[in-house]
């Protein structure tokens, strides 16, 4: 079970917050000051922080330069009672990942942990940016050159590619090469804002603006002020949100909800998609002007099955990683098994190759990744033979074929989708009950 550190001196809210972690499948420990938060995550190595802005002692906002001077990848959701704006605003250039404030809301605080452990996998990937990147394919050399021509400006850039292609990894590299990389990088995943929430985590509220909100919250925008804005999946923001956004990036400037005070924001904006944005023009399912204004440059990657000189290269990457891992003494991925990977079609792309290497590491008793090992793992990816290449008189039913072939839709969805279900019914044009 995953920890989650609860730093807060106050042990009513901090009990109230274990629970709803521990509902989560979270495991949630306790700590009331600085210097025991730090013992406990040399100790425990939670994934996640919760960190009270005010704290006996050591105060939150110097827990937390201590906690990203020891492990800058270590995602850190910092917790106010009295609606600091000015301090939250401080920890987030101090590399918070967002705050919350109390009263604590369940939902909203379950969408910033789940939000800040997907930038952390991403941040994890990042340290494995020149690797994952460089390859022997003229595809992702010229992706390279691109990045290395657009990263130095200001231009809005469109990233667009299936998913598991790397999209996230390129927004990094775009930031870390940018004259913006000592601002923020503020990333958001389209998919898991619901609606109704959308001008309040993007453009942030004053308290009172409607009920529920006890006090002032800055939105992604202001957030990301100085640095980068990244926007994976923007496809899934409805045409009123995108109609919303588009103005705002025009403008370069917004108002919280309940306040006519103005804000200019200096943002460069990033975002990722997985589907053909001009399709979706054509389907009425993404705003055309939008697209116009966000395409000031556009990356398209390739699916990995289209750039196999690239696959050796990461194999062996991921072999490494992997060792180190499992503290295995796997010395290489033989000749037979090599060719397995390359004649593979990786519908997964990079991320189902990592998985597949890590399982086959994780498996192996001797030296070498043997083909045998790697059928095995693939086998259960689920990479099927057509239909029109079975042999019909072993199928089954035509029913249990049906139920069959649903389950694998359905559940590549629910992969795809990162585990959210209206997003997983989306792609499939299903109800979400269903």
């Amino acid at each position: 079970m995953e920890t989650i550190l609860v730093v807060d001196d106050d042990r009513g809210v901090a009990s109230v917050l274990s629970e709803m972690l521990k509902e989560e499948g979270y495991n949630a420990i306790i700590v009331g000051d600085g210097i025991r938060a730090l013992k406990e995550i040399k100790k425990s190595s939670p994934i996640l922080v919760l960190l009270d802005i005010f704290l006996p002692g050591m105060d939150g906002l110097e827990v937390l330069e201590k906690i990203k001077r020891n492990d800058a990848n270590l995602p850190v959701i910092m917790i106010t009672g009295y609606g600091d704006i000015k301090g939250a605003v401080k920890a987030m250039k101090l590399g918070a990942y967002d705050y919350i404030t109390k009263p604590i809301k369940g939902g909203e605080l379950i969408i910033l942990i789940k939000s800040a452990l997907r930038v952390q996998n991403s941040n994890k990937r990042g340290e494995l940016l020149r690797s994952n990147i460089v390859g022997k394919s003229s595809h992702i050399k010229s992706i390279l050159y691109q990045v290395r021509k657009i990263a130095p400006t200001d231009n809005t850039v469109i990233i667009q590619g299936k998913s598991g292609t790397g999209k996230e990894l390129i927004a990094h590299r775009i930031y870390q090469e940018s004259k913006r990389n000592n601002g923020p990088f503020v990333t958001i995943d389209c998919g898991v804002v619901p609606e109704s929430l959308f001008e309040s985590e993007f453009f942030g509220y004053e308290k009172g603006a409607y009920t529920g909100a006890d006090a002032q919250k800055a939105g992604l925008f202001e957030m990301a002020n100085g640095g980068t804005l990244f926007l994976d999946e923007i496809s899934n923001l409805s045409l009123a949100s995108q109609k919303k956004f588009l103005r705002v990036i025009e403008e370069r400037e917004l108002r919280h909800l309940g306040s006519n005070k103005t804000i200019n924001v200096d943002i460069r904006i990033i975002v990722a998609t997985n589907i053909d944005l001009r399709c979706a023009i054509r389907e009425g399912g993404f705003r055309e002007d939008l697209f116009h204004r966000l395409n000031e440059f556009l990356i398209e990657i390739l699916p990995l099955c289209e750039r196999k000189a690239d696959i050796p290269v990461l194999a062996n990457h991921f072999l490494d990683d992997a060792k180190r891992e499992f503290n295995k003494q796997v010395k290489e991925i033989t000749s037979a098994a090599m060719k397995l990977l390359l004649d593979y079609q990786w519908p997964g792309n990079i991320r189902e190759l990592n998985n597949v290497i890590r399982k086959a590491v994780s498996l192996t008793d001797s030296e070498c990744i043997s083909p045998s090992i790697l059928s095995k793992i693939i086998k259960t990816t689920g990479q099927r033979v057509p239909y029109d290449q079975r042999d019909l008189s072993s199928m089954s039913s035509f029913q249990d074929v049906i139920q069959r072939e649903e389950k694998v839709l359905i559940e590549k969805a629910i992969t795809e989708a990162k585990g959210n279900i209206s997003k997983a019914a989306k792609f499939l044009h299903m109800n979400r009950k269903t």
